[in-house]
């Protein structure tokens, strides 16, 4: 391993390169695996290339940091990232399970359109506001998977707020094995000396984080990665009365992305619409099959691209991570729903997962036979959703399916993304 100074990036910033060697070749198959963690081994990696050899597995990777981090303590942390969760897992193709008829064409520069007409603000790392027509999209879409989850399968509607209790989270486990997604929410400490400090330090520096965090006591809630856990929070304890349970919500989710956020592709701040699923295990699965089904319909009848596949979950740091991810692909308990963008890229809109009976033993939900309950979700990234709408049918409306309008044409039409 090696380490030089480099410029990179910014004008005038300066940055190390370091060649770190892999103890073992990651598989060409696993490169996605790897590629998908490697930012969240270190804050001061800004960015990083995949090093392959002519059979085109990962024998090295270059890092390039911003702050003076040894290149002994990154090849220390990421090569066991490496060993934990990447080499350990099984080296397939993700199975595909539907595939559009045809191929759409996808429309450049939509991200920068929008934010050129005021439609799209990056307020902050990971954080955009969106205005028209991605809320309309949104909307619309939400619409039609909610009458699909309360009208067809029977759902019950919530509104959560938009804190979750830390204890739900590290109840379900999601603490050991997402880390690197978990972003909490904290107050200053309840005392009058604390907030006279506090009001002190901030007149006198601005520095308002460090003050703030400095007088920091309480985790009692975090931003809460997706809804499902303020379901399985909220029947936790309970026997549920029916063989099967449906529950829907829309709200914020939270995940801290690291330097991977993009565009609308990923968020730390984003809109779910999600359906859970709770009760005996074949009508967990059913209900699941049966919301993937009209999901494929939906996302058909609007002449939108893509595919659904066999898909796992960024497990960091687990001990046993690999494996569970293994377990994922071979027991097919995660199909995500992606839909193209460009032509060589798409987005994750939608998974369809099946947690067995993880969740019910965890919160101590039971069914009829007074055992643990099966359990499954839906969710639906609104903003992925409107955005790879607007990618494959621009965002002028007049080159919208008329179905998806309704045969409401209202806004203004001058404006598309040039082809």
């Amino acid at each position: 391993m090696s380490a030089r100074p480099s410029t990179h990036g910014r004008p005038g910033a300066s940055t190390t390169e370091h060649t770190i060697r892999l103890p073992r070749p990651v598989p060409a198959g696993l490169a996605a695996e790897l590629a998908r963690r490697i930012f969240f081994v270190s804050e001061s990696i800004a960015s990083f290339r995949l090093l392959r050899g002519t059979d085109d597995a990962v024998y090295a990777v270059a890092l390039r940091t911003g702050a003076a981090e040894p290149t002994a303590e990154l090849a220390r942390k990421l090569r066991h990232m490496v060993g934990a969760d990447v080499l350990g897992q099984l080296t397939r193709p993700p199975k595909v399970i539907w595939r559009s008829a045809r191929t759409a064409d996808t429309w450049p520069g939509v991200f920068e359109a929008l934010a050129d007409r005021g439609a799209a603000f990056e307020a902050g790392e990971g954080q955009v506001a969106v205005g028209e027509p991605i809320l309309t999209i949104m909307d619309r879409f939400d619409g039609m998977l909610r009458e699909i989850a309360v009208a067809e399968l029977g759902a019950t509607e919530f509104r959560y707020p938009t804190l979750v209790p830390t204890g739900a989270l590290q109840r379900s486990g999601y603490f050991s094995a997402f880390p690197q997604h978990v972003m909490l929410a904290t107050r200053l400490r309840g005392d009058l000396d604390v907030y006279r400090k506090f009001t002190e330090r901030d007149e006198g520096d601005g520095d308002v984080g460090e003050a703030m965090l400095a007088h920091c006591r309480n985790a009692d809630y975090c931003l809460p990665p997706t809804m499902c856990y303020h379901t399985f929070h909220q029947y936790a304890g309970k026997r549920l009365p029916s063989p099967s349970t449906v529950v829907t919500a829309r709200g914020k989710s939270f995940r801290y992305e690291g330097r991977y956020h993009a565009s609308l592709e990923r968020l730390w701040d984003f809109t779910i619409r999600e359906i859970v699923f709770m009760g005996e295990r074949d009508r967990v699965l059913d209900g699941r099959q049966r919301f993937l089904r009209r999901a494929v319909e939906l996302v058909e009848r609007f002449g939108l691209s893509g595919r659904c596949e066999v898909a796992t979950d960024p497990f960091f740091c687990a001990a046993d991570g690999a494996e569970r991810v293994s377990a994922q692909r071979l027991l097919e308990l995660k199909y995500e729903l992606r839909l193209d963008i460009a032509p060589d890229a798409t987005v994750a809109v939608g998974s369809f997962n099946f947690h067995e009976q993880h969740f019910g033993t965890a919160f101590d939900i039971t069914g009829g036979d007074r055992g643990p309950i099966w359990t499954g979700c839906v969710g639906f990234g609104l903003e992925r959703l409107a955005y790879a709408f607007v990618c494959q049918h621009g965002l002028d409306e007049s080159g919208w399916p008329e179905e998806f309008l309704g045969g409401e044409r209202g806004r203004p039409r001058d404006r598309g993304v040039d082809r």
